[in-house]
């Protein structure tokens, strides 16, 4: 059996708490390796390593740190499909999705390293009579990531490479069900010449998390997951003196208006309920079909789903693959089963060989806001159809639901894009783009119940997040007045 261990000071190094958790290959039911489950202790001797690390790293230049981020993003690229593959294995996703993963992934590496004009200050000069202010951005020491099992490599690459770039060291916990992908980001900072200590993996559970939020030396902690834990991580944190940015849970609705493209509607609404499971906080979980475009939106939909194969990752022909656990895959079924909506295709009749976590594509139309499929996070291959009669009663609802990551509208009018974009209270907006994940030169984060904490992830706002600003007032005597010979020339 595969023993995962963890990665401190630029090294493997095997845990000693005699605690350890399984990890399955979702395709196959069967479990491939044990991941060690980090002590208080453990973690607390991975962070005071880091601690030291960051005291050297800080120091580095800013052109020694672009340097190593530039080997690192080649690295990322030369091997991502090596990377893919290692996501398949146990997260179960397509190696296409896969791979998306890690293109999203290597963009981030790509905006750090522009370090040195991300750090740069401001300055105004003569303030005052003689009096100069400038700011400086500094790195806050030790800081920690814990990310979801949804995307293995792609969410800690949104934190280490921004956090490592601004001359932190990083601490992450990922996933104890695909905890492989962490340690082989590991791998690619130490070929890419990161100091001992800058990245470190510690693999856990709930207790090695707790270990992190009330840890006296980590600054700062990134986090992404369900909107119950990031309340407790932000809560947790926030009162051990912490910055915190939580990522929560999302409920994400895709408008179609009347007016709409009716193929590109439906291919989208397939394409970001179904992708990765369904297993994603960007995901369209719910289509607001607005008017009488419901009844021909629905069909070209349900049209759509016997083409989709659902397979395992590694298979070719696949476009879709296993959910991550037995558990969760039962938990998704029973919302299925005990739906009061119209099903028009049920995913738990899906025919797939072996024992492997599969469910299908579900559809569900006049799903209600009463309904427990519309107000929970499924997190699963469910696409529901929620039916309106305005534009307005779809901006109603959405503004009301309890949560604000993502959101979008299809429709050839411009008027109406632009006064949805101005009007819904969500973090993220795509007009006919189903999952408006921004680009790394911009930044990622809900509002409402999907973000706790003023702080969005990556990019700019990535920046802010593990630095902070330090400004300078100064005042030098003139040359001519002090006492020190500076070897200025005289005139006679």
């Amino acid at each position: 059996m595969i023993r995962i261990a963890h990665w401190i000071g630029g090294a493997e190094r095997a845990g000693v708490s005699g605690r350890v958790g399984p990890v399955f290959n979702p395709a196959t039911g069967e479990q491939t390796a044990e991941v060690d489950l980090a002590s208080a202790d453990e973690v607390d001797q991975a962070v005071r390593g880091a601690k030291e690390a960051a005291k050297a790293w800080r120091s580095a230049s800013l052109s020694r740190r672009a340097a190593v981020l530039f080997k690192f993003r080649e690295l990322l690229a030369a091997r991502s499909g090596e990377l893919a593959a290692v996501i398949t294995s146990e997260h179960g996703k397509v190696l296409s999705d896969a791979a998306g993963e890690v293109a999203r992934g290597l963009e981030n590496a790509e905006f750090a390293t522009g370090v040195p004009h991300l750090m740069k200050g401001s300055y105004s000069e003569q303030a005052a009579t003689g009096v100069d202010v400038y700011s400086i951005r500094q790195p806050l020491g030790v800081v920690a990531g814990i990310t979801p099992f949804n995307f293995p490599a792609m969410v800690p690459l949104w934190m280490c490479t921004t956090a490592i770039a601004a001359g932190n060291a990083f601490v992450l916990k990922p996933s104890e069900k695909d905890p492989s992908a962490a340690l082989f980001l590991a791998r690619l900072w130490r070929e890419a010449g990161l100091p001992e200590g800058v990245f470190t993996v510690v693999n856990g559970d709930a207790a090695t998390v707790d270990a992190i939020l009330t840890h006296p030396d980590i600054a700062a902690v990134s986090f992404v997951g369900s909107t119950p834990v990031a309340k407790h991580i932000y809560e947790t944190g926030t009162a051990n003196g912490k910055r915190v940015q939580a990522l929560g849970g999302a409920k994400n609705h895709m408008v179609v208006l009347p007016d709409a493209e009716l193929d590109a509607a439906a291919d989208a609404a397939v394409s970001a309920a179904y992708g990765s499971a369904g297993e994603r906080c960007m995901a369209v979980s719910v289509v607001v079909a607005v008017g009488d475009v419901a009844d021909p939106l629905v069909e070209a939909i349900a049209a759509r789903l016997p083409k989709l194969k659902v397979g395992p990752g590694t298979d070719p022909e696949s476009q879709m693959g296993p959910l991550i656990s037995a558990q969760h895959r039962d938990r998704v079924a029973g919302y299925i089963e005990k739906t009061g909506a119209t099903v028009v295709a049920d995913g738990r009749e899906a025919d797939v060989p072996g024992d492997g976590y599969f469910l299908g594509v579900t559809l569900l139309d006049n799903v209600t806001p009463e309904m427990d499929v519309y107000t929970d996070e499924i997190f699963g291959p469910v696409l529901g159809v929620v039916r309106v009669a305005t534009y307005a009663e779809a901006l109603e609802l959405i503004n009301e639901n309890e949560y604000g990551n993502g959101t979008a509208i299809f429709t050839r009018d411009g008027g109406a894009a632009r006064r949805f974009q101005f009007d819904v209270n969500v973090g993220m907006v795509g007009v006919n783009v189903p999952i408006p994940v921004p680009v790394a030169y911009y930044s990622f984060g809900g509002w409402k119940a999907s973000l706790f904490g003023d702080t969005h992830m990556y990019g700019p706002d990535g920046i802010h997040f593990f630095t902070r600003a330090k400004v300078v007032t100064s005042r030098w005597p003139d040359p001519g007045t002090s006492t020190v010979d500076l070897g200025f020339p005289t005139t006679r």
